[in-house]
């Protein structure tokens, strides 16, 4: 069973910083790109990053300059953010696809169930 679990999302204060982690288990992801997406109630999924296997990454405009994403080995991925504001509370996913550098929740085959972040103000 092909399983991508999260860890990391809390509730914390505007201004903090936080760092998320994605293992994966069930298959190697050699190869495969990893990206992390988030979605606030009553929102659609966003793009947020994403990493691929070669290292390069991509970040959506909202994020840049706050949000890094790192690759540890090819099941585990870290999203690091810092100067957390009040619009990053969402339910933060990370996801496995094929391909990188997309941005669409289509591109991705496996996904976590996502963790909670809330950022008080």
């Amino acid at each position: 069973q092909v399983q991508l679990v999260e860890s990391g999302g809390r509730l914390v204060q505007a201004g903090d910083s936080l760092r998320l982690s994605c293992a994966a288990s069930g298959r190697t992801f050699s190869g495969y790109a990893m990206a992390w997406f988030r979605q606030a109630p009553g929102k659609e999924r966003e793009f947020v990053a994403s990493i691929g296997w070669g290292g390069a990454t991509n970040y959506a405009d909202s994020v840049k300059g706050r949000f890094t994403t790192s690759r540890e080995n090819a099941n585990t991925v870290y999203l690091q953010i810092n100067s957390l504001r009040p619009e990053d509370t969402a339910v933060y996913l990370c996801a496995a696809g094929r391909t990188f550098l997309r941005t669409s929740t289509n591109d991705y085959d496996y996904w976590s169930q996502g963790t909670q972040v809330t950022v008080s103000s």
